[in-house]
């Protein structure tokens, strides 16, 4: 396979950004309120995506599929970032990590229903073992316990998988440039109802908080969803590129420790296990059944 034509570059470095986004957004947090916060971080990418269209062109979509970059904003930037902030508030970045992590089975269920993909009988058992995983971080002390944070992440995950069905749909027509730029745009124009907060939060807000906006709003929002939109143009089904979530948790766990010091719990580590046993079973289980077939014919 050509690079050019190469998905995995592309879904690889998104998934190295939105993990950092996960330690970034805890960090934010400490002062930002939730939603201003959401407002604030895709404010700035707008910004920077205007900045970036002047050096490369993009046309308007036709009026029939406006309808379709609403739904894209709405759910990718909207309601996700909602969620995701109010999520974050209350767990740790890893757990949060983790939770999003179950969107490609999500996705894989979706794509199954509206785009008819198929499913190997291997692909519903890891999703099956995924979801165990998450229920794993829902036993706090032996007991199950509703948190209101978890809902919210998961509330998050079911919007990131919409959107990504939608992006799927757009980029058979248009550039990944077009519907990234046109659908974050859509999505800042509905955040901008927190417009308010969000002022008096940055008037009185440090040097270092803003440095956190700033990374957010550059690398796992404009930069990020350019990349995630060239995955989904180049890659033959919707399941190839949200897989890579998987390796979120291992990555945001890494980042959390380095950068916050955070240790993740004894739930967050057992769960997250279960979800990674889930995305090996899902990607790679039948090429290793397969080369144990080949080698045991190959050695009669």
């Amino acid at each position: 396979m050509k690079l050019k034509d190469n998905f995995h570059p592309f879904a690889l470095s998104t998934i190295i950004f939105w993990s950092s986004a996960f330690v970034f957004t805890r960090l934010a947090l400490q002062f930002f309120a939730p939603l201003s916060l959401g407002f604030l971080r895709y404010f700035i990418a707008s910004l920077l995506l205007v900045i970036f269209i002047l050096f490369v062109k993009i046309k308007i979509p036709n009026k029939k599929d406006i309808k379709w970059f609403i739904l894209a904003g709405f759910f990718g930037f909207f309601l996700y970032m909602v969620a995701l902030n109010l999520g974050s508030a209350t767990v740790t970045a890893s757990t949060s990590s983790v939770i999003i992590a179950t969107t490609p089975a999500i996705t894989t269920l979706m794509a199954r229903i509206f785009y008819k993909e198929k499913l190997k009988i291997v692909q519903y058992v890891a999703i099956i073992i995924e979801f165990a995983g998450v229920s794993v971080l829902t036993l706090m002390n032996g007991i199950f316990s509703v948190n209101i944070g978890l809902m919210w992440l998961l509330l998050a995950s079911v919007a990131l998988s919409l959107y990504n069905l939608l992006q799927r749909k757009l980029t058979k027509k248009y550039s990944a440039i077009q519907t990234s730029v046109i659908s974050i745009w859509f999505g800042t124009i509905m955040l901008m109802i927190f417009l308010p907060v969000s002022v008096a939060e940055i008037k009185t807000a440090p040097l270092i908080q803003l440095l956190y906006i700033a990374i957010l709003g550059i690398f796992p929002s404009a930069i990020a969803y350019i990349t995630w939109a060239y995955a989904f143009s180049k890659a033959k089904n919707s399941s190839s590129v949200t897989n890579y979530m998987f390796i979120t948790p291992l990555l945001t766990t890494i980042m959390g420790r380095i950068i916050v010091k955070e240790t993740p719990g004894f739930q967050t580590i057992i769960g997250g296990i279960i979800i990674l046993l889930g995305m090996f079973v899902y990607n790679l289980f039948d090429k290793i059944i397969l080369i144990i077939v080949k080698k045991r014919k190959s050695g009669t």
